[in-house]
């Protein structure tokens, strides 16, 4: 313990913790994210349509939430606040789903998605934080943060595939209630290194503070029941496009008028890049959904004897993410120290090219399917390496350009609004699984066409989208060096 204490004894106070309390804050969601359709299916005999739509709304309000919770957590709770509120609501709804009734999994998920959607990004508000502006830690601290989000993806869908396997679900969602609680636990040890900095709410009065802090939990309080009506209204998925728009509006509203001219072309090349994640996005959530079913009903999941279950899958992405954080963040420190030029268009553009390979080799796996049409597993295993490098790539850098790229007074909006892409690309992810062959349809070998005609289609579309973003390249990064900063570089703790 003393050794990990001296590797983060020389970042700011807080973020080290951070990366522990990520680890569990995380298993909840893990266990919900790999097991809903499966457990809405199996045990809730849900069709398989209205599984992947529960499952496609489930992200979207995730992820959708964290625009709101960026500024509840800025103006009326605090972030630390918020953030332990959130997760007492995901420990009641994991409680709740373990029930294992329809009802209760409708009042479960609404606690959870309200819970998650508002905390994550106060979770992300209180690491970047810790570095001022100029701080070439961001970074590194980002992707170890990363890092560590993806151990507790990693127990996580462990622990739901062992479940799984005998279809124990209860057991299951206890298991991530008791993982989400320990999220507290870590939380109130460092109550005091988790303090706000840099936020509205710290220039309010004590009464000030106090009526805000009653508003805010009112609020939180007050989301429950509107996301247990909306979980089951037909019109949701439609609403939440509409509040996307509004919002992508509104960001463009508030770049043109933005006086800065430094800070305004950050703000364009922002909008960019977050656009072109949302392609990147949309197939990357078809992992729990699409590809889930895929692999299911078209793969050979047999690989050396051992059955592996559908949750296991997941854990390749995982294992990327953790192994490759620290050392994609060590790798760019030693090429930039070389003279490469590794900035975040780059990257961006790099990760929806790899985003389209590992699509297109899916239908070159189902080529070699046997006689019984399933694919080999490995075709699946190089897909999902592919996108989990293009992940890494996109996602962690993509919140720390926040940090740099954001006008203070519009970080926790941008910081939101790239959740809420995430929520978005859910929805059109639950679009294209709409796509896919039904079981029921047939056997793999009367559903392979079908599986390699959508698959090859979003691939080629991915890759000619990164393809057109590097020629932008020089456009992008002229725009991000009007600012007159360092360049943001990883730097690995210790």
């Amino acid at each position: 313990m003393q050794s990990i204490k001296n590797r983060f004894s020389h970042i700011p106070s807080g973020a080290g913790a951070l990366f522990f309390i990520q680890i569990f804050a995380t298993l909840g969601f893990a266990i919900l994210y790999s097991t809903l359709v499966l457990y809405a299916s199996k045990h809730l005999h849900f069709s398989t349509i209205k599984a992947t739509a529960i499952m496609g709304i489930f992200g979207a309000f995730n992820y959708g939430l964290h625009l709101f919770g960026g500024y509840l957590g800025g103006r009326f709770l605090s972030n630390r606040n918020l953030f332990i509120g959130g997760m007492a609501l995901q420990v009641i709804g994991c409680a709740c789903i373990s029930a294992g009734t329809v009802e209760m999994l409708y009042w479960g998920l609404a606690l959870f998605l309200t819970g998650s959607g508002l905390n994550v990004t106060c979770i992300n508000m209180m690491l970047t934080q810790r570095f001022k502006p100029e701080d070439i830690r961001r970074e590194g601290a980002f992707l170890w943060n990363y890092a560590g989000m993806n151990i507790g993806f990693f127990v996580g869908f462990t622990a739901a595939g062992h479940y799984q396997l005998t279809e124990d679900y209860s057991s299951l969602f206890i298991f991530a209630t008791i993982g989400n609680f320990m999220a507290i636990v870590l939380a109130s040890f460092n109550w005091k290194s988790l303090v706000d900095l840099n936020t509205p709410l710290l220039n309010s009065t004590p009464a000030e503070f106090k009526r805000r802090f009653l508003i805010g939990l009112a609020i939180l309080v007050g989301l429950v029941p509107v996301v247990w009506y909306l979980l089951q209204s037909e019109w949701t998925e439609n609403l939440v496009k509409l509040i996307s728009l509004i919002v992508g509006i509104t960001l463009v509203y508030l770049t043109f008028i933005h006086k800065d001219k430094r800070e305004r072309n950050n703000m364009w090349a922002y909008l960019i890049l977050t656009f072109s994640s949302l392609i990147f996005w949309s197939l990357y959530q078809m992992a729990p959904n699409g590809l889930q079913l895929f692999a299911v009903n078209n793969v050979n999941l047999v690989v050396w004897g051992v059955q592996v279950a559908p949750q296991w899958i997941q854990n390749i992405n995982t294992v990327v993410i953790v192994l490759g954080g620290p050392a994609m963040s060590a790798l760019f420190v030693q090429l930039r120290a070389k003279g490469w030029k590794i900035d975040v268009p780059k990257q961006f553009a790099a990760s929806l090219i790899l985003m389209g390979l590992g699509f297109l080799c899916l239908p070159l796996g189902i080529t070699f399917a046997d006689d019984r049409g399933l694919s080999p597993f490995f075709w699946l295993f190089l897909s999902y390496v592919l996108q989990s490098i293009g992940e890494l790539l996109i996602s962690p850098v993509g919140y720390a350009m926040i940090g740099r790229m954001a006008p203070k007074q519009y970080q926790g909006i941008m910081m939101g609004s790239w959740m809420l892409i995430t929520g978005l690309a859910s929805l059109f992810s639950g679009d294209f699984s709409g796509m896919i062959p039904e079981p029921s349809e047939g056997t793999a070998l009367t559903t392979n066409a079908a599986y390699s005609q959508l698959f090859s289609e979003l691939g080629w579309s991915t890759v000619v989208v990164g393809v057109v973003l590097v020629g932008l390249i020089p456009f992008l990064t002229r725009l991000i060096k009007d600012k007159d900063l360092a360049e943001v570089e990883p730097v690995q703790p210790g």
